[in-house]
């Protein structure tokens, strides 16, 4: 008589198995937690800077003048501010909490307006936060860094004289002159067709290439008529250019050095706020900068995580900061610069996608100053009043001993004059 063996059913096994790893999984994804959120995005479409002198186009054309948030700007904005409420939905609180959210903008109408047009579409006012049914907007404060003390959005920073040398060496560096060189006659053409007085050695300083791209792209995007030698394949070099002149700004040439003075200084700022996140109890959930393509441009390069390609209107840099399963920390950065696509995750070099905060740290140290204005060899003006100060003092002193000497000698010549009369 045979034994009979039980062999069980495989689709059981196979059922078994998948929910057991589905379990795994799901502990392995909860296991890991997004603590902090850093954001800094390019403000929305706007009318031109500036116009060149053969422009066929005036500021007078503009409903609200030069360097102005258009509709299409405060539409791509709120679209940004919908997608990171749907990418945040079970992190940020459903309704504007003070004490989670913060947001800042650099002094510019272009920049708070399009913080404003974001803020609609990440926080659209719910149930008690509805203070008028028939316009579910609420206001949320924008904090804005003013022009004259603003040092950490507004790239270039100015007042850096190591920079302004920097600058100067870019332009006559073999990195940089290589890179021209095949764009001389182009930009001597381009000289004569844009009335621009066009120094081949001095594009960098005044951005007038990059402006006259930028003017000429705004007046496509918004169908106002180019000039006749303004073709696509005019424009299209003229982006190349204004790449060239964003990368030579705060790359291409002494990069890690330039980074110092400029993109790392956010650099700091980013990092701060996230060692401050990591090491609270209960930390704020996002800070968000609104600004510009040189802020992104800036930030990127010192990080070393640049395209090379101008960040679009309402590109976004995001760092995620997660506490992983052993209670480290780690970050995150996602780059989203198309709508049409998710964001792309983004390495910093000598690191993984999931870079841990003390590695991150490590590696940019090395475009962190921990004294700006020394390092850009600004003049101490506060030492420079008191030397000054020392300097009168010193003078007065020797000019009221001359008076002294010249008082005493005239005083003895009286003396004698009189003896003499006598």
């Amino acid at each position: 008589m045979g034994v009979m063996i039980q062999v069980p059913n495989l689709s059981r096994i196979l059922c078994f198995s998948f929910h057991l790893i589905l379990i795994l999984l799901q502990q392995t994804t909860a296991e890991r937690e997004l603590k902090f959120v850093v954001v800094v995005f390019r403000h929305g479409d706007r009318t031109p800077i500036v116009n060149f002198p053969t422009d066929l186009h005036k500021e007078s054309e503009w409903p609200q003048g030069f360097g102005q948030l258009t509709k299409t700007g405060m539409q791509q904005l709120f679209e940004l501010g919908q997608y990171m409420r749907k990418r945040y939905s079970t992190f940020l609180n459903s309704t504007y909490n003070r004490q989670e959210f913060y947001i800042q903008s650099t002094d510019y109408d272009r920049t708070i307006m399009s913080a404003q047009s974001y803020l609609s579409g990440l926080f659209p006012p719910t149930s008690s936060q509805i203070w008028n049914p028939e316009l579910l907007w609420q206001p949320i404060p924008v904090h804005i860094f003013q022009k004259s003390t603003e040092r950490r959005l507004n790239f270039p920073l100015p007042d850096c004289p190591l920079f302004d040398k920097l600058q100067n060496e870019t332009q006559t560096s073999s990195e940089f002159q290589n890179r021209i060189q095949p764009y001389m006659d182009f930009i001597q053409t381009m000289a004569v067709n844009t009335g621009l007085e066009l120094n081949n050695l001095k594009i960098l300083d005044n951005f007038q290439l990059w402006n006259t791209y930028d003017t000429l792209h705004c007046e496509g995007i918004h169908n106002y008529t180019l000039p006749v030698w303004a073709t696509k394949d005019v424009i299209d070099k003229m982006e190349k250019l204004a790449e060239l002149s964003l990368l030579s700004l705060f790359g291409l040439y002494k990069t890690e050095e330039k980074s110092r003075l400029q993109g790392g200084v956010l650099v700091n700022i980013i990092l701060n706020s996230i060692k401050q996140a990591a090491n609270s109890s209960k930390p704020r959930k996002m800070e968000v900068y609104s600004a510009h393509d040189t802020t992104v441009g800036a930030l990127q390069i010192a990080l070393n995580i640049f395209n090379g390609k101008l960040p679009p209107y309402a590109a976004c840099q995001f760092f995620e900061l997660y506490q992983e399963s052993n209670g480290r920390y780690s970050i995150e950065m996602h780059y989203r610069n198309d709508t049409s696509k998710d964001p792309y995750l983004l390495t910093l070099p000598g690191c993984t996608s999931s870079c841990p905060l003390e590695k991150f740290a490590e590696l940019v140290s090395p475009v962190i100053t921990e004294n700006w204005s020394k390092e850009c060899g600004k003049k101490d003006n506060v030492k420079d009043v008191f030397i000054g100060f020392d300097v009168a003092v010193g003078l007065l002193s020797i000019f009221n001993l001359v008076l002294l000497y010249l008082l005493y000698h005239y005083g003895r010549c009286r003396r004698r004059s009189n003896y003499q009369d006598i």
